[in-house]
């Protein structure tokens, strides 16, 4: 970034009669301010507009122009870009001027009314809704008298022709951040109708710049920033008056090209030499670290003191539903197990059966050497074993699907059991060979190792 100094407040402002205009450059690139008559402008600043939030107290702040880097890292800056309130050279986004006027105006020495007529510049054929909106907010917002827009290349050219250096027929070529304007003039006057415009300006040829030193030195892009890259063009770029010429020198004579070089040194930040912790930050850390385990073990008791709740609540209604059942008729039995969304008492007893395990689990009883955890199969599948005659068919239903759930449990025990042995064969054969034979089955061992690496070698 060119400058990071902010500009202070003017404190002639009322020095000024209300007839003195005020001149604003409205560069896409840089925001120009000053009083008419003056030969520089009073204030110069980049024309862009940023909201990040501190850090601190979570405020959304609003920063015009130049940032200082040595500030900024008071604000979080990841959700808030560098808005600019043009498009083109065109004025799109007028919240955006309203902030950079506000500043401007402020740092100029205006209080609450600039009160002074203003002569603004903006760009070749500008739209008119632009321009309407442009006015609308200098004169409802800071209650100017008058308004005055011009072209700046035509201010330029006139004021080159009244200093002798430019004839009545010539052209004005004004290259912008944005684009690149070729205005005609005939007998002194702008021929508007004529003029030509290319979306190709400052900004395209710094970020052009950026985008070759990154291709160039990788390993560096994060340091090529697009504001370093607009440092390096203004202090060492030029441009050529026969860029020809300027190839072959580059291309042939070495020591001219020699004197051309520019060579850019990165900034070299030393790494942070790790201190050993204080006793007293070892003890903070030791105490918060308590803080937390004493957090989670109340908890995991509080969650341990509902789930023995919810158990009590649970098994106290299956041995209700359990007393109902066997005091009631065949009949109402049925009712009574729809109601409880159980087929069975055999698979209400499996239930009671697992509540009271999962119930002496929680508060850390034993289940005793004759209660197994896990259910038998007659608690899982408890339908097999009764004859269809006697199930609804609904519970009959439900008792094809845990035949084929019993089924399959089994095949895959038997399977994985199968492959246990296999296992446990293949290991003993290993450890007989190498027993017999250490350095046979070394050699093997070997030849394995080296066929494995060469397949892996030749996936790569």
């Amino acid at each position: 970034m060119s400058s990071v100094t902010r500009p202070r407040r003017e404190a002639d402002f009322a020095r000024f009669p209300s007839s003195t205009p005020i001149v604003i450059d409205n560069g896409a690139s840089t925001f120009r301010i000053g009083w008419a008559g003056e030969a520089e402008p009073r204030l110069s600043f980049r024309n862009v507009v940023q909201r990040p939030r501190h850090r601190s107290t979570g405020e959304t702040v609003s920063i015009v122009g130049d940032t200082d880097p040595s500030l900024m890292k008071f604000f979080d800056c990841t959700r808030s870009a560098v808005r600019s309130p043009f498009d083109d050279d065109v004025v799109y986004q007028f919240e955006y001027m309203e902030y950079i006027l506000d500043y401007g105006f402020d740092r100029l020495g205006a209080n609450s009314e600039v009160g002074h007529p203003i002569l603004m510049t903006e760009c070749e054929c500008n739209p008119s809704f632009s321009r309407a909106r442009m006015s609308e907010l200098l004169f409802e917002t800071y209650g100017v008298p008058s308004i005055a827009f011009g072209i700046d290349n035509a201010f330029s050219y006139k004021y080159n022709q009244k200093l002798g250096n430019c004839n009545e027929d010539g052209l004005a070529i004004s290259c912008e951040h944005g684009t690149c304007h070729v205005v005609p003039f005939l007998k002194g006057q702008p021929v508007l109708g004529a003029c030509c415009r290319t979306n190709v300006g400052g900004f395209h040829i710094t970020d052009f710049l950026r985008q070759l030193l990154s291709l160039k030195y990788p390993y560096h892009m994060a340091s090529i920033t697009w504001d370093k890259a607009e440092e390096l063009k203004k202090e060492h770029c030029y441009i050529a008056l026969d860029y020809m010429a300027e190839l072959q020198i580059f291309k042939n004579n070495k020591e001219e090209a020699d004197e051309k070089m520019r060579y850019w040194q990165l900034p070299w930040v030393p790494p942070p030499k790790d201190e050993p912790p204080s006793e007293e930050e070892l003890a903070r850390k030791a105490a918060l670290k308590e803080k937390a385990s004493q957090r989670l073990r109340d908890m995991a008791a509080a969650k341990r003191s509902q789930k023995i709740v919810d158990l009590e609540k649970q098994l106290s209604y299956l041995e209700e539903v359990m007393e109902q059942l066997d005091e009631a008729e065949e009949q109402e039995a049925t009712s009574i197990l729809g109601r409880s969304g159980y087929l069975s008492q055999q698979e209400i007893k499996s239930a009671i059966l697992k509540a009271t395990q999962s119930l002496r689990k929680a508060k850390g009883e034993s289940n005793g050497n004759d209660e197994k955890t896990d259910a038998s199969a007659a608690d899982k599948y408890p339908l097999v074993s009764v004859p269809d005659e006697t199930l609804t068919p609904e519970q009959l239903k439900e008792k094809k699907k845990q035949i084929l759930l019993k089924t399959t449990t089994e095949g895959k025990l038997r399977a994985k059991q199968k492959r246990a042995e296999e296992e446990a064969l293949r290991e003993k054969q290993e450890e007989k060979r190498r027993a017999e034979n250490p350095e046979l089955y070394l050699e093997e061992l070997r030849a394995r190792y080296s066929e494995l690496s060469e397949k892996f070698e030749q996936r790569k």
